[in-house]
């Protein structure tokens, strides 16, 4: 059976989280953020019978059309594991934001608490393979439909020792986890929770992203650990309150989601002391499959070296040519935490596994050291004037420019270059800059064909729930505007 879990980062999310697995059931994690047309399609796709979800999430999908084999909620709310006097003020703070809801438990709709109460203990006698699936875990989505990534129990447990491995200094029983990163994504399902309760260590749940809040909480707590994406480590080093906060006991820092910026990161590792790399997955490899070392030896716009029992490598052309140090191809990865296949899709299932190999779609080079740099997503890769251009080289150098706080770099059809070069940019509060003047800037650094024909300055980038820019959206925009 097929349970899906809706919720943001709580202790209710992580105890169904467990307890799913645990039972041999097959757990599908929805995002909240999702529009109701999306949380059905998921739920008929992946075939799930009983949804847990947050209490104020649950009219979003008791009234669905076309249920499917949908049959039963389980609410929680999240006064159910507050101290007093939380319980009490909680409820009347979501009455005054007017976000409370009043539910009828049924024999279809049954309420967390009462379970739990009356709950028996779990067997341990279930039957349960490394090579069952474990997760219907959903991927984001950014370039196309979102598909099924089948993840064994093998896959998550696999991924979760490799990141364990990787923190080679990091004390079991005593870490601190900062987990913003919602856990119903793979990234903050592995590096965030899996990995925590790998190490032993404490996790600090926030629901929600905000520079200040997330300070505090490393101040008060004394966090050691916290995987983030680039625009939460912006968001922070930009932040004017960034130095009254004593944010010092961070350690270690996993970036992935989208390309960290040199910037971004030095101006990070200067405020708390810890160090910040870049790592790299997909949701189809569970999801993580290279990161930067963390005891030194990061290198500057690389994605690190492959985990313990992955390999990874450059390939040309579909026999797989691996490439010469240096040049550039298509990634490919193998490894222990590579999905079974995409749910309901054997066809396209063949399209990015052949041989135990993980076709990425994303292109990039191998160092003479074995360290892997990422140039940019296949299909976001521009052809301008029969050059090839990627993104990532461009937004490099909007990043260094002193007033822009975040860059995407897309390319737009055009008759006369067949795609031209497009950036956006979004500046810090209160900076003011012209399109000419940023041109002028990537002139000095740029070879003629990459530098942008066109800069747009927009109030914010379209992103997903992690800060991953959706550059379709952003195209979709632009046509508007160009």
């Amino acid at each position: 059976d097929v349970v899906g879990i809706m919720s943001s980062n709580c202790p209710q999310s992580l105890i169904a989280y467990q307890a799913i697995l645990r039972i041999g059931a097959i757990l599908t994690q929805i995002n909240p953020m999702n529009v109701e047309r999306e949380i059905e399609d998921q739920i008929i796709d992946a075939g799930a019978k009983v949804v847990v979800a947050l209490d104020i999430l649950v009219p979003k999908i008791e009234n669905l059309p076309g249920k499917g084999k949908f049959e039963t909620i389980i609410a929680f709310k999240l006064q159910d594991y507050m101290p007093w006097p939380l319980t009490w003020l909680f409820p009347i703070k979501l009455m005054v934001e007017k976000r409370s809801v009043r539910l009828r438990p049924s024999k279809t709709l049954l309420m967390w608490k009462e379970l739990m109460v009356n709950a028996s203990e779990i067997s341990n006698d279930e039957d349960i393979d490394t090579e069952d699936v474990a997760l219907i875990q959903y991927t984001g989505g950014t370039t196309g439909t979102s598909k099924g990534a089948l993840l064994t129990h093998r896959n998550i447990l696999a991924n979760a020792l490799q990141g364990k491995k990787w923190f080679v200094d990091a004390k079991e029983g005593s870490e601190v986890f900062i987990l913003v990163l919602p856990s119903f994504h793979a990234f903050g399902m592995t590096v965030g929770m899996n990995l925590a309760i790998a190490l032993g260590a404490k996790m600090i749940l926030s629901p929600k992203f905000d520079a200040y809040d997330i300070m505090k909480l490393i101040e008060k707590h004394k966090a050691t650990i916290f995987p983030g994406v680039p625009v939460m480590y912006a968001a922070i080093n930009n932040h004017p309150k960034a130095r009254t906060k004593d944010i010092s006991s961070i350690k270690y820092c996993v970036s992935g989601g989208a390309g960290l910026a040199q910037e971004v990161r030095e101006k990070f590792e200067k405020l708390t002391g810890g160090a910040l790399v870049e790592g790299y997955g997909l949701t189809e490899a569970s999801p993580i499959t290279h990161c930067n070392p963390l005891t030194g030896g990061a290198k500057k716009g690389s994605i690190g070296l492959p985990l313990p029992s992955t390999e990874s490598k450059i390939i040309i052309g579909d026999n797989f040519e691996e490439t010469k140090t240096l040049e550039v191809g298509e990634l490919v990865v193998k490894g222990p935490q590579v999905m079974k296949g995409y749910h309901n899709r054997p066809e396209e299932t063949a399209n990015v596994i052949k041989n135990g190999w993980l076709i990425t779609g994303d292109m990039g080079y191998v160092d003479e050291d074995g360290f892997v740099f990422l140039k940019d997503r296949k299909k976001d890769m521009i052809i301008s004037g029969g050059e090839n251009v990627y993104p990532r080289d461009v937004e490099e150098v909007l990043f260094k420019i002193d007033g822009i706080m975040e860059a995407s770099v897309v390319g737009m059809e055009d008759a006369r270059w067949g795609e031209k070069v497009v950036a956006v940019v979004v500046l810090e509060d209160g900076r003011k800059m012209t399109e000419q003047q940023i041109i002028e800037e990537c002139k000095k650094e740029l070879a003629r064909y990459k530098i942008p024909k066109r800069v747009v300055i927009m109030h914010s980038l379209p992103k997903t729930i992690i800060g991953k820019v959706l550059k379709r959206e952003l195209k979709a925009q632009l046509k508007d505007l160009i």
